[in-house]
């Protein structure tokens, strides 16, 4: 990943030398990320509460922050829920209930995302490939978190008890392991039940907070060269691509099996993105983006991740 970045910065590194960007950009772009993280932070607390599960706003930024980290070092983000799980168990948090908290996080963040690249589609309609790569994305999130809702909805009224079936057998999942499987699988029926009670109020709170956690995402960009080049026109031909590509990016970046990407996505940035952005800004709007949406996340997660574990290993000593 690192190897890709200076690749891609070395070959488009403009005439004059790479431009220091201003303070107040820097200052904008971290306001955005404080916002982004907090108001996703909400999100998980208000839709535990919406349930009645009692969460710390505390417990609900550190989930955040350890699910960051995990996802940025671990192959297509996979230890992301994981680690959430732990930091969740950690605080107290009941089995059944962290399953209902991340099944609730993924399933807000699956119809905030819906909505706003909805709205994005209509504005920035018949504006180059970047509307349908979105929507591509979009699509292939969606289709993926709902089926796997699916699936563990239709495991959990089938194969909530007795032995395990054929296939679990031949996939290495024996008595002992299926066990623990089934009682995750109780928790996902009785989450699903209590979704039926939640408070609508904190449900519509919880949406709106995922709402403004993706249009940071789609901010930290245009704040970048919109700020970092203020003779660069803004029209709805310049703003497009410097809103839909990165989202499409971010989110399509799922699918590499690579930590971080492995260098995927900044190539990508530099193949969708190189004609957009002014040549003297280029270099810069790469690294400090992928600084800002990335690397800042790994260093504030680990240092959350770092902090539950260790509380949870002098528990268990």
């Amino acid at each position: 990943m690192l190897g890709v970045s200076a690749w891609v910065v070395g070959s488009h590194w403009p005439a004059d030398g790479m431009p220091w960007l201003a303070w107040p950009v820097h200052a904008a772009a971290l306001a955005t990320v404080t916002v982004e993280i907090v108001t996703r932070a909400l999100k998980i607390q208000a839709s535990a509460r919406a349930c009645g599960i009692p969460l710390r706003f505390g417990t609900a930024l550190r989930v955040c922050l350890a699910g960051d980290f995990a996802a940025a070092v671990t192959p297509a983000r996979s230890g992301a829920e994981p680690a959430r799980f732990l930091v969740l168990a950690e605080g107290g948090t009941g089995a059944a209930a962290r399953v209902l908290i991340l099944f609730l996080e993924l399933f807000l963040e699956m119809w905030s995302l819906v909505l706003v690249c909805g709205v994005l589609a209509v504005l920035f309609a018949g504006r180059g490939a970047s509307v349908g790569g979105l929507l591509g994305v979009v699509g292939g999130y969606a289709s993926g978190v709902l089926g796997a809702g699916a699936v563990a909805v239709l495991l959990a009224r089938r194969n909530a008890h007795g032995p395990p079936p054929g296939w679990a057998r031949r996939v290495g999942l024996h008595a002992g392991r299926w066990r623990a499987v089934q009682r995750t699988l109780r928790a996902l029926r009785g989450s699903v039940a209590s979704l039926r009670r939640a408070d609508p109020a904190l449900m519509l709170l919880a949406l709106g907070g995922s709402v403004v956690h993706v249009l940071c995402k789609v901010a930290t960009l245009p704040i970048l060269v919109y700020l970092g080049d203020p003779t660069f026109p803004l029209t709805m031909d310049t703003l497009a691509p410097l809103v839909l590509w990165p989202l499409a990016l971010f989110y399509g970046g799922v699918v590499v099996p690579a930590p971080g990407g492995g260098g995927v996505i900044e190539g990508a940035f530099a193949a969708t993105l190189s004609t957009a952005i002014p040549v003297s800004l280029f270099a810069a709007s790469l690294l400090w983006w992928r600084f800002y949406t990335f690397y800042l996340y790994i260093l504030v997660g680990g240092a959350a991740a770092g902090d539950a574990a260790l509380r949870a290993l002098r528990r268990s000593t």
